[in-house]
């Protein structure tokens, strides 16, 4: 079933799309939910007539791209969001949400296609979101996840977290180290002197 997104869906699509979903998980989770709407050919038509005049504001040489990279390497973006008490946000900040941004405080255009997420931003944190502007012109626009009402820890409380993570698996191998001192060599040795001991045998033969 061919449907037009009204909203970013992870791992579908991004809003604006016309992609082809399972009629059950349109009807039962897409349209209930608002995320999209059933693609009627005058909706279709309506969207390829959005996205031709939004891709005129967009970089078309590469001078162009430079200049554009050049102001998105200046700009940073911020989003005030809801988030849980770990930093979680009860919502994401995906590709169209910065597009859009980027429009709003810089007035260029960027292909959400072309803005390196691998998945939307679900913390609170610093982030630098790379674009790629035109063919051999990236940027990454530096990007703040910021709580509602508040602020953004400082910086030095991200990293012990990660550290702890990682002190984990060197305690691990503190004991494979405690195991290597064993005194492998002098069975070795012994290996040798069994050897000279084979040799005596034909005698008795």
């Amino acid at each position: 079933m061919d449907v037009i997104l009204l909203s970013d869906v992870d791992k579908v699509g991004l809003r604006g799309e016309v992609v082809s979903v399972a009629r059950g998980y349109a009807r039962n989770y897409l349209l209930p939910r608002k995320l999209a709407e059933v693609a009627t050919p005058g909706r279709v038509a309506e969207i390829a007539r959005h996205d031709e005049q939004r891709a005129r504001h967009e970089a078309r040489t590469f001078e162009q791209g430079q200049s554009i990279a050049e102001v998105l390497g200046k700009t940073v973006l911020r989003f005030e969001v809801k988030a849980g008490p770990t930093g979680a946000l009860f919502g994401s900040v995906t590709p169209t949400d910065i597009a859009d941004e980027i429009w709003r405080t810089r007035k260029v255009r960027v292909d959400r296609r072309k803005i390196g997420l691998d998945e939307p931003l679900k913390r609170i944190g610093r982030y630098a979101v790379p674009i790629e502007v035109f063919t051999d012109v990236r940027v990454e626009v530096k990007t703040l996840v910021v709580p509602e009402g508040g602020e953004l820890p400082p910086e030095e409380e991200a990293p012990p977290v990660e550290a702890v993570e990682a002190d984990e698996p060197e305690a691990e191998v503190e004991p494979e180290t405690e195991v290597e001192p064993e005194p492998e060599v002098e069975p070795e040795t012994e290996v040798e002197l069994e050897t000279d001991g084979p040799e005596p045998e034909p005698d008795p033969a």
